[in-house]
């Protein structure tokens, strides 16, 4: 008997994406699953019903359903309506989402968080942070582009040349590397950033000059230490240069279901280039900088300083398929021959899962709904 897989539309404001595209249902049939879509759910990515019948796939509501893929964390309203005993895969951010958690703990849903994938080699082709970040730091230089009152590139026109613009883009993961080679193919001098020196050859790669500090944060086991206060001094004197005199400055930095870190204080804000613009992509978690604003475009003193929230969702068609994408490698650990078989040896399924059988199996999720407890009494 097929395994039933339903694909909701999604509820949060804003939200384009959908959790599966018609390329990929082919091959979850092939591995055995009966889909089922909420009608509309692709419209928002441009997606209509009738591309998704076309491939097979049923509309209709999620009874019956023994595995449910989304993007957004459910509602508490939408986990009421999920049959018990479901598996569900999904982002949830568990620390920002307690309520969530303890609905699907209480209706007793196994939960794949894929925020929780686990950064190894053989999880890359469900690592959806990475795939969705990719798309942000993209998004993020054209954002940069489009936002600066000056071209990008070196242009040489009858009258004279105009310089190229120079970017600095701090936090050199997947998006901040994604920014650095697409601000780079749109011709402006690039710069990056990053705490760990040992991506000093990323940055180099994609054609950027690294930013040197001169001071090394790398620790005992490789994580990074508490630096000195002189150590402190000389790494904000070398990024505040470097920031003002960057024409714009794309900040990278965020933790998944935590506040974002400040890396730029308002002295280096104040003091950066009039006109200069701050694209800030950590405005999830409250943004990069003290007076970033979620959701908002501000000018403060000579600056712009854009964070728009969910950028990926601005890209929903290839988004979609990437996170689709994604999914299907996830499934094909715990589907065989149409049927769910969870293996719990398995380091991708057991570092992933959020909830099971009634239990929290996350620590940091398990205590962030403890604390909730804990406030309300």
């Amino acid at each position: 008997m097929p395994l039933p897989l339903y694909v909701p539309k999604e509820t949060k404001e804003h939200e384009k994406r959908v959790a599966l595209v018609p390329s990929v249902a082919a091959k979850l049939q092939k591995l055995g699953l009966e889909i089922t879509m909420e009608s509309g759910a692709g419209k928002a990515a441009r997606i209509p019903d009738s591309a998704y019948t076309d491939a097979g796939v049923s509309l209709g509501s999620v009874e019956g359903a023994k595995l449910i893929f989304r993007v957004q964390p459910p509602s508490l309203e939408d986990i009421a309506q999920m049959p018990e005993g479901a598996v569900l895969c999904s982002f949830i951010y568990a620390q920002r989402e307690p309520a969530v958690v303890k609905a699907l703990q209480e209706r007793n849903i196994t939960c794949f968080a894929m925020e929780l994938i686990p950064r190894i080699t053989r999880a890359q082709a469900m690592d959806a942070l990475s795939s969705q970040a990719a798309l942000a730091g993209y998004y993020a230089a054209l954002l940069a582009a489009t936002q600066l009152n000056r071209i990008l590139p070196m242009m040489t026109t009858a009258v004279g040349s105009l310089r190229p613009a120079r970017i600095l883009v701090m936090g050199a993961g997947v998006a901040g590397l994604q920014a650095l080679a697409t601000a780079k193919r749109l011709g402006a001098m690039i710069e990056g950033y990053d705490v760990r020196p040992e991506v000093k050859e990323q940055v180099q790669s994609v054609g950027g000059k690294f930013v040197d500090t001169g001071v090394n944060a790398v620790g005992e086991g490789g994580y990074a230490r508490e630096l000195t206060d002189e150590e402190k001094q000389q790494v904000e004197a070398v990024l505040t240069r470097h920031v003002q005199q960057a024409d714009a400055v794309i900040t990278t930095a965020s933790i998944p279901g935590k506040p974002s870190p400040k890396i730029l204080t308002e002295a280096q804000i104040m003091g950066m280039k009039d006109g200069a613009v701050i694209i800030d992509m950590a405005a999830e978690g409250g943004g990069n900088t003290p007076l970033t604003k979620p959701g908002e475009t501000i000018e403060v003193g000579p600056v712009s300083i854009i964070a728009p929230l969910n950028i990926t969702s601005h890209l929903a068609e290839h988004a979609s398929e990437l996170y689709s994408r994604n999914l299907l490698a996830l499934v094909t650990l715990m589907v065989q021959d149409g049927e769910l078989k969870l293996d719990w040896e398995d380091e991708v399924l057991a570092k992933s899962v959020l909830t099971h059988e009634g239990e929290i199996r996350n620590d940091a999720a398990r205590e962030a709904v403890e604390n909730q407890s804990e406030g309300a009494l």
